[in-house]
């Protein structure tokens, strides 16, 4: 039988103790209640299904730190969306409920996020947003916050665990739009160009299956090239012109994100229209607005970067101990040929990269252009 030193006994003992107040700690802080519904405001935190159970925090007495954990930035989607988080922390309403707003970008290294994430955690603030860049790899720092009592509230790229709150739109869903608008507008069925958005990434992956369920599921000779164009226009218009070059003819195309890119590859490369089912860029709009006749018809659909606003509206919500839902279901906005108009489904004084659709009404959020584009996408 080892022997200890009287020193060793005591440290021995010490982490014991430590481990026991810490567990005694962790038991006092679970995370949230499962209470039943429906919650504070059910016209902006609409359940995902009638199955979504409800949580309830412990009342916290603000205002709050809240902080903003974003992984990948190298795109106009999330540029806007930081601008936008910092725009609805600035309104007054809003403000008020706020002692501290932290933004930080990780990049692509899942890690590098996880690692902000946690820090935020051990720093103490009362809330993490977070777009996350994997779905599964997430879970061990859900428990971590609802240890700590941390308000963890995902969107976008939400996380795939019904122990944190999840907000976003339907992704599979519009996947399957842009698809069953295909199948309608390619009546023969034939190639089909996809570029698609950031790989591993939930969103990039339900989109996918949404538009490829469809295709396969129409019974018509569908067959895809997918290209990776991370949702960035840059990026998008490289792989299309690479795809043309290759194949040579496409009778459709689909992009996830950086549409207006996908289509001026077309142009450059002389290419004919052929029908395009996408994201709610401007710059695509505009597009599709002027070469309509010409035969570039359209579905754009997708939601702004505005669920940032729902997502830290959720987070304050809750902080405030009042009910919300585990998953929260945001709507789809989407537009059609010949139905694209200047000052509505887009705006012919604003850029290319300016995302449409920024405004959920059900949730009294609605952002003007100059709100958005007068903040900048830095870390604060």
């Amino acid at each position: 039988m080892p022997k200890f030193s009287a020193a060793a006994a005591i440290a021995v003992a010490g982490l014991l103790l430590g481990g026991l107040l810490w567990g005694a700690g962790t038991a006092q802080a679970a995370g949230p209640k499962t209470v039943a519904g429906p919650s504070k405001d059910p016209t902006c935190f609409a359940p995902w299904t009638d199955k979504t159970k409800f949580f309830q925090y412990p009342a916290k007495k603000g205002p709050y730190r809240v902080a903003l954990a974003n992984g990948f930035i190298g795109n106009t989607w999330r540029i806007q969306m930081i601008k936008t988080a910092k725009a609805y922390a600035d309104q007054p309403s809003v403000k008020a409920d706020l002692k501290e707003f932290k933004v930080v970008s990780t990049g692509e290294d899942i890690a590098a996020q996880i690692a902000a994430v946690n820090n935020f955690i051990d720093s103490g603030y009362d809330a993490v947003i977070v777009d996350a860049q994997n779905p599964t790899a997430f879970k061990s720092v859900v428990r971590r916050a609802n240890q700590a009592g941390v308000v963890l509230v995902a969107f976008d790229n939400t996380i795939d665990t019904d122990e944190a709150i999840n907000v976003n739109v339907d992704q599979k869903g519009l996947g399957e739009y842009w698809g069953h608008w295909l199948v309608q507008t390619v009546p023969n069925g034939g190639t089909i160009l996809e570029v698609r958005g950031v790989a591993g990434t939930s969103v990039d992956t339900d989109r996918h299956e949404g538009i490829q369920e469809v295709l396969k599921a129409s019974g018509k000779p569908f067959q895809t090239v997918e290209v990776v164009g991370k949702w960035d226009d840059g990026t998008a218009q490289k792989v299309t012109a690479d795809a043309i070059a290759v194949h040579k003819h496409f009778d459709g195309m689909t992009a996830q994100g950086g549409s207006t890119g996908m289509v001026r590859a077309f142009m450059d490369a002389k290419q004919s229209f052929v029908p395009a089912a996408a994201e709610t860029e401007n710059g695509f709009r505009k597009l599709c607005a002027a070469h309509g006749k010409e035969g570039l018809k359209c579905a754009s659909g997708g939601t702004g970067p505005a669920q940032v606003a729902v997502a830290i509206k959720t987070a304050i919500t809750a902080l405030k101990g009042d009910i919300v839902p585990q998953s929260i279901k945001l709507p789809l906005a989407h537009v059609e040929d010949p139905n694209f108009k200047d000052g509505d489904s887009y705006f012919a004084q604003q850029t290319d990269n300016f995302f449409v659709g920024n405004a959920f009404p059900t949730c009294g959020i609605n952002f003007t252009a100059q709100e958005i584009m007068g903040q900048s996408e830095g870390n604060q």
